[in-house]
């Protein structure tokens, strides 16, 4: 588990498209001895370190855990990085949505929020008090300061919420700069008074059939056919990464269903789906980039 490991710094618009650019560059840029990181990414020494950090916890990169700690595209970053360099694309930031709230290891809180926190309406006390008897409940669990998982809870804020629109004060310019999954809409404020906040769900529109192909096929681990209670309801899977209600999910398998990617079935008690194709999660990111090149040119 990692808690804090950002130095209070969310996702800045174009840090994950500057930060692959100069890892295709140099594999060492954030070790360099040769060159300083700070000169080289023109971000200050907290800002580095916080870049490092979230190309990890979004799965574009990946270091050794002995040697010499370079980066490395795993096999979702490079094909963000060869389809989608700058990260302009929405259905790029809901593949990195779903490896951050997937990140248990490394974006702890974020993967607790998503995927285990049950509060739709909630306060920043509700969420630490319900993080940490999760923490106290996992094997091996060392204390951790309250105060970090506050700072956690205001970076996911941060993070998607527009402009930290929860605070009414004025913002100083460099907290200005907002975080490009504030996009996804996947958490509003209900009290500013109070600082009410809640998940809000998405529109199945929103969401490509590739991308929540993926999803499934990623969490299937090679089964042909899931409940759509396991869909909705499991950690990692659609329904939590995404927020999605029941309502909102079928809509979007339908999309998938009209494609003829997998099939569901609502009968005899029976609420299944069938995954009609052999793909993998890179084979459905892959589609996803294509199939909209194909509507470009079309």
């Amino acid at each position: 588990m990692k808690f804090r490991a950002y130095d209070t710094f969310f996702i800045r618009k174009g840090w994950l498209s500057k930060g692959m650019r100069h890892v295709k560059k140099s594999a060492d840029v954030f070790v360099s001895c040769e060159e300083n990181p700070m000169d080289v990414l023109g971000l200050g020494a907290n800002m580095v370190k916080a870049l490092r950090y979230w190309l990890q916890a979004v799965e574009l990169t990946y270091e050794p855990t002995t040697g010499k700690r370079i980066q490395s595209f795993t096999g979702l970053g490079e094909l963000i990085y060869k389809y989608d360099p700058y990260c302009e694309e929405r259905g790029t930031l809901w593949f990195l949505q779903y490896r951050l709230a997937s990140n248990i290891d490394l974006a702890t809180a974020w993967y607790f929020f998503f995927n285990e926190f049950s509060m739709q309406e909630f306060t920043r006390d509700n969420f630490v008090t319900a993080l940490k008897n999760y923490i106290d409940m996992q094997e091996g669990a060392t204390e951790i300061a309250t105060r970090s998982l506050e700072e956690d809870f205001n970076c996911i804020v941060g993070t998607y919420l527009p402009r930290h629109r929860d605070d009414d004060k004025k913002i100083s310019p460099e907290n200005n700069i907002f975080c490009p999954f504030s996009e996804l809409g996947l958490i509003d404020i209900l009290n500013k008074r109070q600082k009410i906040f809640r998940k809000s769900i998405p529109s199945a529109v929103s969401l490509n059939p590739w991308i929540v192909l993926a999803i499934i096929v990623d969490n299937a681990k090679g089964r042909k056919e899931m409940t759509l209670t396991e869909l909705l309801r499991s950690p990692k899977n659609i329904g939590r990464v995404f927020n999605l209600d029941s309502i909102t999910m079928l809509d979007a398998l339908y999309n998938i269903e009209r494609l003829h990617l997998l099939k569901i079935s609502r009968t005899a008690g029976l609420d299944v789906i069938s995954i009609r194709q052999e793909l993998t999660f890179l084979q459905c990111v892959e589609n996803f980039y294509r199939s909209i090149d194909e509507q470009e040119i079309s």
